[in-house]
């Protein structure tokens, strides 16, 4: 089965409702201003990021903290809009093969085969709405590079980054905007059946 990944260009955002507020909340390693920042626009969040998948980002950071190293992946859900608003919902992320050190992290030129296996494997349509990435015990920023790479591979509206430090147990999301970054509000949210989000 051929990968489902659809681009900006050739699909529109759907109409949807964002998921409801009382199963949306922040995230115990956000940091001060991403706390504020989701308080503050937590009736109009731009990104929500599904407790499972932002779990496997979580525990990707911390796997590769164990072993001294950046990871990397690639966030996937879909671009909506409800009531004049657009936001994006990351529904899963995928990973492969890296080249890694604490300093710096790409995907491994090997490991693309097994990143397109693990794109068909995915039960969903769905666009790539960015991208995450650790920074293990040097906070939560987007570095020249990590801004090239926003710049080349994530600049569409619904495009963000979520940056990790296992080490300080932060969290922040990011976008571009006219070249230069900014904080994104986030929340995670749950689905019926989950239980609700405790940190």
């Amino acid at each position: 089965m051929p990968a489902k990944i659809t681009s900006w260009k050739d699909s529109s955002p759907r109409e949807s409702p964002p998921p409801p507020e009382g199963r949306i909340s922040n995230h115990s390693w956000f940091t001060d201003r991403m706390k504020d920042s989701y308080r503050k626009n937590r009736a109009r969040l731009p990104l929500y990021v599904q407790r499972t998948a932002e779990e496997k980002m979580r525990n990707h950071a911390m796997a590769g903290l164990s072993r001294s190293e950046e990871v990397m992946g690639l966030m996937l859900g879909g671009s909506f809009v409800w009531e004049g608003r657009g936001f994006a919902i990351v529904r899963d992320v995928v990973t492969t093969e890296l080249e890694a050190s604490l300093s710096r992290v790409r995907f491994h030129e090997e490991g693309f085969e097994g990143l397109f296996e693990s794109l068909d494997d995915l039960d969903f349509d769905y666009t790539i709405v960015g991208w995450y990435h650790s920074h293990p015990g040097i906070g939560c920023f987007m570095s020249e590079t990590d801004v090239r790479t926003q710049d080349a591979a994530f600049n569409m509206p619904h495009h963000s980054a979520i940056v990790l430090d296992p080490v300080r147990r932060e969290l922040e999301a990011y976008r571009l905007r006219e070249g230069k970054v900014e904080l994104r509000p986030m929340g995670v949210y749950w689905d019926l059946h989950q239980d609700p989000y405790r940190g």
